[in-house]
């Protein structure tokens, strides 16, 4: 597992670097405001529905799906596979044809905030028109990904993204060929979907796994696959909804506003996309293995080693993102048209973001002990409280109490934490889940050892800026860098005080 792990998260880690090299070279060349809101909103919108008709709600019901047919026969497993890249390839061709006609007023919807400005509602109609073909490629590299993870090869499906950011920045510095920076963007994601299908073509063939589609039929296997994939649509589509309202909110914000709560989003997404996403991408196919055979000795270990590993991995970045979060904002961006006050704005909302991280590194290993028994329906109900009570304090929070794009993303939060709690008793209370000593032990001890680290970083941030103020270029950078380094070391060396063993 932990060599699975790594070839995940060294990809996604990659990844990350990358989107972050696309979102300096973004910041630099669009500033916040209405060119880069309408942009944002374009870039959201294929990714919502990528998620709730793709990667989450896809791999949860084929791969256990795929996995039990592929122990039986590998012909059986291989005619699954190209039959649903069939249903695949259809479905989001229907679903492109149907938005592109439609786009106005699926803008409309998702920032009605826009539509008292048309010259922003009109931009951000075109871009969301360009970005949206993206989402037929990332469907393909969706499926062609779950049959290589599920045969254990994850570095195609990881390394995928990377080519998008890649693409992204080679457009965004061609910026003089295109009639805005937003339109270089866009364009840059959409044609970054083809180079992706061939890299995970290449890994499948090579691999002798089924790249072509068959035409789509209603077979016993498609016909349960459906049944387990309708309710965690049902689920993704939930989580979406909470992230459809922090669009909608913050185009009522004023500019700049979705800016913030992007470039926020894109460090919060660093710890999840590298440690949490990795670790329910390969336990997935792990439990699912394991509660095929009836070990249940093993789910529980393999349970318990993730958990552990996520959360170690998880609670330093929590730290710093509670403690430092100005500092992480003007050291990665704040140059050229993203200037210090952008840089601020940007460090609150992922403060307010950074309250949830631990609960979604949670949420990513328990959900797989439901997934890999065929058990859509649970994470469902468990996120549809979560999302009922994340709408309810989003309004609150904005409404009432003002707290504009930061209560955003605290709601987001508050509603992770509802929703592994909620998930986590329905675990313990289907043994599917037991809460051992040494997990709460280490838990405490992690815990601890993030507190002090957050406490250090905090009383050295003043005496350090301090001394790096001298600096003739580099001093944001410089001072992230030492409180990193600070921050880590007094991580590392209390961790070991406390007691912690692996």
């Amino acid at each position: 597992m932990y060599r699975s792990l790594i070839s995940v998260g060294g990809f996604t880690l990659l990844s990350r670097l990358t989107g972050f090299i696309r979102d300096i070279v973004m910041a630099a060349v669009m500033p916040a405001g209405p060119l880069s809101d309408a942009f944002f909103v374009a870039f959201r919108l294929p990714n919502h529905f990528r998620t709730i008709f793709g990667e989450g709600a896809y791999n949860a019901a084929f791969v256990p799906a795929y996995s039990a047919l592929r122990a039986g026969s590998t012909a059986s497993a291989n005619g699954f596979a190209r039959s649903m890249l069939g249903w695949q390839v259809v479905s989001q061709v229907v679903l492109l044809v149907a938005a592109l006609i439609a786009m106005p007023a699926v803008v409309a919807v998702l920032a009605p905030g826009f539509v008292s400005q048309p010259e922003q509602m009109a931009m951000a109609t075109e871009l969301t028109r360009i970005t949206f073909g993206y989402l037929l490629c990332v469907a393909v590299v969706t499926h062609i990904g779950g049959v290589l993870n599920a045969e254990g090869k994850f570095w195609a499906a990881a390394a995928a993204p990377i080519l998008l950011n890649v693409t992204m920045v080679v457009t965004l510095s061609m910026v003089f060929l295109f009639p805005t920076a937003a339109h270089a963007a866009s364009w840059g994601v959409l044609i970054s979907g083809i180079p992706q299908v061939l890299l995970v073509m290449v890994a499948a063939r090579r691999a002798g796994l089924p790249i072509m589609p068959a035409w789509p039929t209603l077979s016993p296997e498609v016909k349960t696959f459906f049944v387990r994939f309708w309710p965690a649509v049902v689920g993704a589509a939930g989580v979406q909804l909470a992230m459809f309202a922090d669009t909608i909110f913050a185009s009522f914000l004023g500019p700049g506003s979705y800016t913030s709560l992007y470039y926020a989003d894109r460090i919060y997404q660093l710890p999840m996309g590298v440690i949490a996403i990795a670790l329910g991408t390969v336990l997935l196919p792990e439990i699912s293995r394991s509660v095929a055979a009836g070990d249940d000795a093993k789910t529980a270990r393999t349970f318990r080693r993730s958990s552990e590993l996520g959360l170690m991995l998880t609670l330093p970045c929590t730290a710093a993102f509670m403690v430092i979060p100005e500092v992480i904002m003007q050291g990665l961006f704040a140059r050229g048209a993203f200037n210090v006050e952008a840089a601020n704005a940007a460090g609150g909302v992922l403060m307010a973001y950074a309250a949830g991280l631990p609960a979604f590194v949670i949420l990513r290993t328990v959900t797989p002990l439901f997934h890999a028994r065929g058990d859509t329906r649970a994470p469902v109900v468990a996120t549809g409280v979560a999302i009922g009570m994340n709408l309810l304090l989003k309004a609150l929070f904005i409404i009432q109490l003002h707290m504009g794009v930061e209560g955003l993303a605290l709601a987001t939060a508050i509603g992770t934490w509802i929703n592994v709690s909620v998930l986590g008793g329905m675990a313990i209370r289907r043994g599917f889940l037991t809460l051992e000593t040494p997990l709460l032990g280490s838990v405490a001890r992690m815990v601890g050892a993030a507190v002090f680290a957050g406490l250090i970083a905090f009383l050295v941030q003043a005496p350090m800026a301090e001394l790096l103020h001298e600096l003739p270029r580099f001093r944001n950078e410089a001072l992230l860098m030492a409180l990193g380094v600070v921050g880590l070391g007094s991580y590392a060396v209390s961790l070991l005080g406390f007691g912690w063993r692996r």
